[in-house]
């Protein structure tokens, strides 16, 4: 196979890579409450930047000196990108509780029943005020890069694999440079493509929008407590 060809095909399984389902679920946490699109995209590139940082800098050491990662340490790995997961989904649950989001249903004088969420979150001062009182100095791209950086140690063991296709330890540097231009390709544009209903959530149906942050929250606790029950056993 042309290097050249083998660059490209690392970029593809770069892009392919992002769409795995616990990556997936760790970006969703981090766009929970922040769904500028600008800042959901960038994150989702800080997330690619990190795990190719992290893949570049462990494989390129354990490639210089002929050395690879154990089934073990592996496992270990996984295990934290499990607990991460579950930090990140335990997070986002409890934002919900500080703000006091919950859903009511009641029922008009017509008969007609609606629905609707609200927070009683505190504050010292008026609604109106509040209802225009927007932060954004904080958009989570130290976050984002860690997040990044966890997932990329998990996967240097699978990336030392794909770069064993390579005849160089230059040319292994250059695929992995490639699968991590792929995932941060992958990333920026789901986060791009995610970003359109998650304004819209927020826009047009908070009860919905309520809803689905839980449903985020929940779905990175039970990704990450699978990745603990699968890596649990090789550990122990």
């Amino acid at each position: 196979m042309e290097y050249y060809t083998l660059l490209l095909l690392g970029c593809i399984v770069g892009m392919q890579h992002a769409l795995e389902a616990d990556h997936l679920a760790a970006v969703a946490t981090m766009s929970v409450g922040q769904t500028s699109r600008k800042a959901v995209m960038l994150r989702g590139g800080i997330w690619g930047l990190g795990h190719t940082i992290t893949l570049l800098s462990v494989c390129g050491i354990l490639l210089f000196f002929g050395e690879g990662i154990s089934p073990q340490i592996e496992s270990l790995l996984e295990f934290f990108v499990g607990i991460m997961l579950i930090l990140l989904g335990v997070n986002v649950l409890t934002s919900i509780w500080k703000r006091k989001l919950h859903i009511h249903f009641h029922q008009h004088q017509d008969g007609v029943t609606h629905i609707h969420a609200h927070s009683h979150s505190s504050s010292n001062s008026t609604d109106t005020q509040d209802s225009h009182r927007h932060e954004h100095t904080n958009i989570g791209l130290k976050r984002a890069l860690l997040i990044g950086m966890v997932h990329g140690a998990a996967g240097s063991a699978g990336m030392l694999v794909l770069a064993a296709a390579a005849n160089s330890i230059g040319n292994a540097l250059g695929l992995i440079i490639a699968f991590g231009t792929g995932s941060i390709i992958g990333m920026t544009a789901l986060s791009l493509v995610a970003s359109y209903p998650l304004r819209a959530l927020e826009s047009d149906t908070r009860w919905l929008n309520l809803i689905t942050t839980a449903s985020i929250g929940c779905i990175a606790l039970i990704i990450g407590s699978i990745r603990l029950l699968e890596n649990w056993s090789a550990l122990s």
